[in-house]
């Protein structure tokens, strides 16, 4: 039996939250049960009321609003405990055109995809292992955690809809870009500690390297006196340079640690959930008496 979760993260998003639900599928092709959960990010306006009239089905409520980002992995999850295979993010202004949801995790039925983008759908193998820690959006960082990890990724063509409220991330172009770039320069440097700092520390190196050479030039051609704050220079740019490298490689270290603790989270969530499945088979299907 094959359960797809349709999520939705919300922040006050009670004028248009009916309209993103009244368009959801309650049947998709492919899926045996199709279930809806609201991510109430500490909504101050009827969020919460607008999702229980419209009959979803799981609502996590966050105590504060704490942003898009958490409010997306509180989702995925509350997801997972449902016993989500699939699970489909979308936004609560009703963005993205939802009759395309079977378009949308046809790969992952297909076994050809964990985690395409766009109006994402994650396989539960795929949700198990995102460890998001960007507070301001998920997109981006889950993409390339998905490529570190290897995790197949499929783009699927979708529609939108006409917006409904201007968007809350995109205040302005300058400061989405900015954080975005600062967003993927946080990711690389988590997944490839190494090669950044030691990428810095060469280069600073090599800029000290070549201050040097210039003054041994002057140096040697008895033109020296008046260069040494060059030599100066070069021997703190190059200690700068191996500083870096090896901080490199002590960060190295540090990121394989959380890798591996990664791991281990992921191979504990897969042990609970065959002892729970195990547990299930043992004691069998309880009677409606039974289960009250």
């Amino acid at each position: 039996m094959t359960k797809l979760i349709i999520q939705i993260p919300c922040y006050n998003e009670g004028e248009t939250l009916s309209l993103a639900l009244a368009a959801l599928p309650r049947d998709v092709p492919g899926v045996d049960h199709v279930e809806w959960l609201v991510i109430d990010d500490g909504s101050a306006d009827d969020t919460l009321a607008v999702a229980r009239q419209a009959g979803v089905d799981h609502v996590v409520r966050l105590p504060r609003h704490q942003g898009l980002a958490r409010a997306f992995v509180a989702g995925l999850e509350a997801s997972l405990r449902a016993g989500a295979d699939i699970i489909v993010n979308t936004d609560a202004d009703n963005q993205y055109c939802a009759d395309d949801i079977p378009k949308l995790i046809e790969p992952i039925l297909r076994g050809e995809a964990e985690a395409p983008s766009g109006f994402r759908a994650f396989s539960r193998e795929a949700a198990m292992r995102m460890h998001v820690f960007n507070e301001y959006t998920y997109t981006i960082e889950t993409i390339i955690q998905a490529g570190q990890k290897g995790m197949a990724i499929v783009s699927v063509p979708i529609r939108i809809n006409e917006d409904l409220r201007p968007s809350r991330l995109m205040k302005s172009l300058p400061s989405y870009l900015s954080r975005q770039i600062l967003t993927m320069v946080r990711i690389f440097v988590t997944y490839k500690p190494f090669r950044f700092f030691a990428s810095a520390g060469v280069l600073v190196f090599i800029v000290g390297l070549l201050i040097s050479v210039r003054f041994l030039y002057f140096y040697f051609t008895g033109n020296g006196a008046g260069h040494i704050q060059s030599l100066i220079l070069s021997a703190l740019l190059m200690g700068t340079g191996f500083f870096l490298a090896v901080v490199g490689l002590v960060v190295d270290l540090i990121s394989v640690n959380r890798q591996l603790l990664e791991i281990l989270d992921w191979r504990m969530q897969k042990i609970e959930e065959r002892v729970s499945d195990d547990s299930a088979a043992l004691t069998g299907p309880r009677t409606r008496d039974e289960a009250q």
